[in-house]
């Protein structure tokens, strides 16, 4: 349902020596007959985005991997802004692969998010997945207005397999009414500091992965703190969310830990 009244803009950079700049820019809008439209759905180089069929009154995007990356040196960011009453689901085609490239110095990958009142973002990419000799530091920034909703899923993968990880830095920051309700980061991989392979933090784990719940009802009756079989944990945030945080030795158990965390939340 809605229109398909989206501006879509793909261009293609070349990559050089000095890594590769891609925007990727995404508009949901409630187009007044029940539905959601794309207004504004932009992107270029290694980052493409294809509207697929929409469910109910959802519209739903697909981000795809033009080009192998993030390489080191490159520098990815995708946008995306659910305006009032809208209601978006943002998916990838495949898991995202950071690799060693010629450029020296980092990688980063950037995703800045806002939603408003009464819109709702589903935000469900694939796996990330750090290889051997990359180095890649992720930022993750959403803004909710007090009634916005928000499911929001992370998973890294440590290394292909039979290979060590490369250096993954991961930060995530979660922000309601200007309020605060989650900013943490994790660093792993060779030259992160001491402890992250440790008992405390992933205990020879390979995959870790978050999942973080924003619904306004939440506030005035927060999730218990639960403990779900070995690996995974919900708790309540200072706010009208929940965190679900799970390692796996594996992609696939990970998901299976994440799934049946969310299957376990309170439906409203």
């Amino acid at each position: 349902m809605g229109a398909c009244a989206a501006r879509r803009v793909d261009r293609v950079n070349v990559r050089t020596g000095a890594g590769v700049r891609s925007l990727a820019r995404i508009v949901a809008r409630d187009d007044g007959r029940g539905g959601t439209s794309l207004p504004v759905l932009e992107s270029d180089g290694p980052l493409a985005l294809r509207r697929t069929r929409a469910t109910g009154s959802e519209a739903r995007v697909m981000l795809v991997g033009a080009m192998s990356g993030p390489l080191g040196g490159d520098h990815f960011t995708v946008e995306g802004r659910v305006e009032e009453g809208a209601r978006l689901s943002v998916g990838s085609a495949a898991a995202t692969i950071a690799l060693p490239g010629q450029a020296k110095g980092e990688a980063r990958y950037d995703v800045r998010l806002d939603v408003a009142d009464h819109g709702e973002l589903h935000w469900l990419p694939e796996q990330l997945i750090s290889a051997q000799g990359s180095d890649l530091f992720v930022t993750t920034r959403v803004e909710l207005a007090p009634t916005a909703r928000l499911v929001l899923r992370e998973e890294q993968v440590l290394g292909r397999v039979g290979e060590e990880p490369g250096r993954l830095t991961s930060r995530l920051t979660v922000r309601v009414a200007g309020q605060a309700v989650l900013d943490q980061e994790l660093a792993c991989g060779p030259g992160a500091p001491g402890g992250w392979d440790g008992p405390a933090v992933l205990a020879g784990h390979r995959a870790v992965g978050q999942l973080v719940v924003v619904r306004p009802d939440f506030a005035a009756e927060p999730v218990a703190a639960t403990v779900l079989g070995e690996g995974a944990s919900v708790v309540p945030l200072a706010g009208p969310a929940a965190l679900v945080t799970a390692v796996a030795p594996d992609a696939l158990r990970l998901r299976r830990l994440l799934d049946e965390a969310f299957a376990s939340l309170p439906r409203t």
